[in-house]
């Protein structure tokens, strides 16, 4: 065992600055799913499936360095523990680079830009990895108890969405806020680099008092035995026979539906806002707070119902209510019984809707994670070997990677219906996002209704979980014993 049963339980201060650290990882992902494909491509001109395709280009980085990441901080041994290390030396590098995406050199051709943006985005995801995977990893460390594992993956969650959505609000709300030179204030370039600048010093923050608020726990890790050194060839064998479990590989598979939803939404909202719904920056503002209100709410929702009908089964209904709500604004737009653009009503309307998909759709990502958690130790079971950064590294990489195909999915549905760069909301065909809105809602359905069914292959309840815990206790003490008795003629 890692999580030491004895330990105290985990206070709120420590659930609060562990969830902290997400801030960070929140503040990357709504640059890369939220302003970077609109930034580029209507703000510096370049072309929307180039801007897309560098996105999901860079992701095969990702590809490489969260399975190395992970694995690399299993098999750390400093004083510091297994993951800290990491996590404290990705803060300077990763907010940096975070920086130098929104400044990129004036005069770029289309290729140049395509370059810029692939390889400096491979930097802010490379060094986010190094706090994301470890601080991940550190959950099942923490505790082993089935229901606090939920508890700490709903902070974690709810302070990821408190950096993207925050951001967001203040990006849409103040930075973007329209000019008499940028009436659109979407299009002001200024806005984007203030947005930078604040995002860095956020990131940088977030990493460092997460980093530092949980390291008084470390006293009560039990560090696993040194594995042996393996070669490359014996490493990738080992990593495949971790990597079999078959609950792991149900929540992969929901996962890589799910996510590539969740990359398409979060890339097409604000072009659903400017160019569906009409609205200006300070109404894009308030509706990014649907996603904080569901967040917020998901600290509740989440841990009960766990303890109600189990991980599994919550994560999957869940999901599917999810899916009802994210899809009947543009259903009841298209079916033309919702209200019109200038509406007073329509704000809250699209606010209502917005923050219950993201309630139900937060909730079931909550229970998937700490589902994850759960599978640490049924796997050890059957391998010996104590693996969570490998199991976290694969699951982050998982929704990066999809989520990157959802924006580039995104990107190709907003050259095909032809929302050209530098387009006025004032003057497009209404014709051209109700296309667009056509195309997105049949696959919001069926990435998510088609993952959610993969999660009946997964097994694992509270009562497997607990029985699994005892038996790797039973282990451990009868090593223990086997060892003092092996000492004892030696004395």
């Amino acid at each position: 065992m890692v999580a030491d049963p004895t330990a105290p339980k985990l206070g709120l201060a420590t659930k609060l600055l562990y969830g902290f650290g997400s801030i960070g990882y929140g503040v990357k992902d709504v640059a890369f799913r939220s302003f970077l494909l609109l930034y580029y491509n209507q703000v510096i001109g370049v072309r929307a499936d180039l801007v897309s395709f560098a996105i999901l280009v860079a992701l095969c980085v990702d590809a490489i360095s969260d399975p190395i990441v992970g694995q690399w901080s299993d098999t750390l041994r400093t004083r510091w523990g297994r993951r800290h290390p990491f996590m404290f030396l990705s803060a300077i590098p990763a907010s940096l680079s975070m920086l130098a995406l929104f400044f990129p050199p004036e005069g770029m051709s289309q290729t140049e830009a395509f370059w810029y943006i692939l390889i400096v985005g491979c930097c802010v995801r490379t060094f986010i990895t190094f706090f994301e995977i470890p601080s991940s990893a550190l959950a099942p460390e923490l505790t082993s108890d089935y229901d606090e594992r939920t508890s700490i993956a709903s902070y974690r969650y709810f302070f990821a969405y408190l950096g993207g959505v925050g951001m967001a609000f203040l990006t849409l709300l103040v930075f973007l806020a329209p000019t008499a030179r940028y009436p659109v204030g979407q299009l002001n370039p200024q806005g984007y680099e203030t947005f930078a600048i604040v995002g860095a010093a956020v990131m940088l923050t977030a990493i460092l008092v997460s980093s530092l608020g949980t390291i008084h726990r470390i006293k009560y890790f039990r560090m696993p035995e040194e594995r042996e050194k393996l070669g490359p060839w014996n490493t990738l064998v080992q990593m495949r026979s971790t990597f079999a479990h078959r609950g792991f590989l149900a929540i992969i598979a929901f996962g890589t539906l799910k996510y590539t939803s969740v990359g398409m939404t979060s890339a097409l909202l604000i072009y659903f806002g400017t160019y569906l719904w009409g609205l200006n920056s300070a109404q894009l503002a308030i509706l990014t707070i649907d996603s904080l209100t569901g967040a917020f709410l998901a600290l509740f929702v989440a841990p009960w119902a766990s303890r109600r009908i189990g991980k599994r089964n919550a994560a999957l209904v869940l999901a599917v209510i999810a899916v009802i709500f994210g899809s009947l604004p543009y259903v009841l737009r298209l079916g033309g019984v919702f209200y019109e653009n200038g509406d007073p009503m329509l704000v809250p309307a699209l606010f209502v809707f917005s923050a219950m998909f993201q309630m139900c759709g937060v909730s079931s990502a909550v229970l998937v994670h700490a589902m994850v958690g759960d599978v640490v130790e049924e796997s050890q079971l059957a391998t010996g070997r104590r693996s969570e950064g490998l199991f976290y590294a694969a699951n982050t990489l998982m929704q990066k990677s999809t989520s990157g195909l959802g924006v580039f999915a995104a990107g190709m549905l907003v050259s095909l219906v032809g929302i050209a760069p530098g387009i006025d909301p004032a003057t497009i065909d209404p014709a051209i996002p109700r296309m667009l809105a056509i195309a997105y809602v049949p696959a919001l359905i069926v990435l998510y209704i088609g993952g959610a069914v993969f999660l009946f292959a997964y097994r694992i309840d509270r009562s497997s979980h607990e029985a699994s815990i005892a038996e790797l206790e039973r282990r451990a003490g009868a090593a223990s014993l086997n060892a003092d008795e092996i000492a004892e003629p030696a004395q």
